[in-house]
């Protein structure tokens, strides 16, 4: 199956109340584990892949290259989107759709409203007319992600969220509630009435990014709200890099990448698979 956009994906996740994880690639192992637990749950799927991370694995070019040689030789059937995560201007979107990308967000969350607002509607005149879909951001999300370093949080204006939507025609939202990238010092607090009056006011598929240690419960709740896709990035790398300490730790000997590298990629795989359930994304592939 080639590489899909994830307007239709989200769409038809929040018409049945369940969410399509995103979760980031940073190297070959990350892209088999995600890409294989895709298939094995009968999911759909979205590969995140951050300015920094494209950098590190060789370029847009190499990631949407690497994705679709091992979809090809692992014969996965499932819908997959590769998505630009935080796309910090709409040069780094136009590579992004001319390396092959079917997604991309353009996060100018920073910046005067109107200001977001022309550089979203520019990246969408050009997305669009490649059918790749846009994600926007209003608000500050907390915590840092590769380049992106907030201090705080700031929470989205439902009115602006409007705004954005309905001037820019982006195919799903991402408001800034109280989620933050790496791990969460303390309980994360979610803002839930702000999110069903954007959801209803805006009626677009919502985006909850630092889906790394949020409760399930508030997970779920953020799904029955009109949140479509969740961004999972952290707790994978955690994940891994446990497996990995604990192989080194256990055998000073071993050199072999392989034979670390190798148990590294099944713990992501693992995660990968029980978020995809707690998601409700599993058995969800057309």
């Amino acid at each position: 199956m080639p590489l899909v956009s994830m307007k239709e994906m989200l769409i038809t996740a929040k018409e049945n109340k369940y969410a399509v994880g995103q979760f980031n690639i940073n190297n070959l192992e990350y892209t088999q584990a995600i890409l294989e637990a895709a298939e094995e749950e009968n999911s759909p799927v979205i590969l995140g892949v951050s300015e920094g991370a494209a950098r590190y694995m060789g370029g847009y070019k190499v990631a949407v290259a690497m994705t679709k040689a091992i979809m090809e030789e692992s014969n996965i059937t499932v819908p997959v989107a590769i998505h630009l995560d935080h796309g910090s201007s709409f040069e780094a979107c136009a590579k992004a759709i001319q390396a092959g990308f079917t997604s991309v967000m353009i996060d100018a969350s920073s910046k005067p409203l109107e200001e977001n607002i022309a550089t979203t509607s520019k990246v969408v005149e050009l997305a669009h007319f490649h059918d790749v879909s846009v994600e926007a951001e209003l608000g500050i999300v907390g915590g840092q992600e590769d380049d992106v370093i907030a201090d705080g949080v700031i929470y989205a204006d439902p009115a602006e969220c409007v705004r954005l939507v309905n001037e820019t025609n982006i195919d799903c939202l991402a408001p800034a509630l109280g989620s933050v990238h790496g791990p969460y010092k303390g309980e994360p607090n979610l803002g839930f009435e702000e999110m069903e009056e954007i959801s209803n006011k805006t009626d677009v598929p919502l985006v909850l990014h630092g889906g790394t240690g949020i409760p399930l419960k508030d997970i779920q709740r953020a799904i029955s709200l009109g949140t479509a896709k969740i961004n999972v990035n952290t707790e994978n790398q955690i994940q891994q890099t446990a497996k990995i300490r604990e192989i080194l730790n256990n055998d000073t000997e071993v050199y072999d990448p392989r034979k670390y590298m190798g148990p590294g990629r099944e713990a992501i795989k693992q995660t990968v698979i029980e978020k995809m359930r707690e998601f409700g994304s599993s058995q969800q592939a057309k």
